[in-house]
């Protein structure tokens, strides 16, 4: 058995570049805990609830983004809200949930039609599994929860 690390998926908006071209598709790493922990020894990161400790550990772990050759803290930085609230729970989906979570979100996305998540071929269940003619229609999975808005973490100042 080999283990997945890498899962395509495709933003609801699309990051836009300086030269007005747009990247949906995408491709996000497992996280290892050197992802987690590394961006907490930059000096301007306060802590573990400092909101941009986000961003630098999504630019560790997302790979691709269209044609971009690179993607960095700028790139992630430059998502839209709905982007970055996207980014954020399918990295929660897919380091720390269950398959069936996974599988919540693809419906979820399927269903809404403003960003699909990818899967390889070999993940696709075979036609007899995906529900015949005695499946009934509405038994479509519940949408996971998912954020409608990107949530700042209050942090208390002295």
């Amino acid at each position: 058995m080999t283990l997945r690390t890498e899962y395509e998926f495709t933003l609801p908006r699309g990051y836009v570049d300086r030269g007005g071209s747009v990247h949906r598709k995408g491709v996000m790493r497992l996280a290892t805990a050197r992802d987690e922990l590394e961006p907490l020894r930059n000096p301007t990161i306060t802590g573990p609830d400092d909101p941009r400790l986000t961003i630098l550990i999504l630019a560790r772990v997302v790979t691709e983004l269209g044609d971009l050759p690179m993607i960095t803290a700028n790139e992630i930085e430059g998502l839209f809200a709905v982007d970055l609230a996207f980014l954020q729970d399918f990295y929660g989906v897919i380091n720390f949930g269950s398959q069936e979570e996974y599988e919540e979100l693809l419906a979820a996305q399927a269903a809404d039609g403003s960003a699909a998540v990818s899967t390889p071929a070999e993940d696709a269940p075979a036609d007899s599994e995906v529900g015949g003619d005695d499946a009934p229609a509405d038994d479509a999975p519940p949408a996971p929860r998912t954020r409608a808005r990107v949530v700042e973490v209050p942090r208390d100042r002295d």
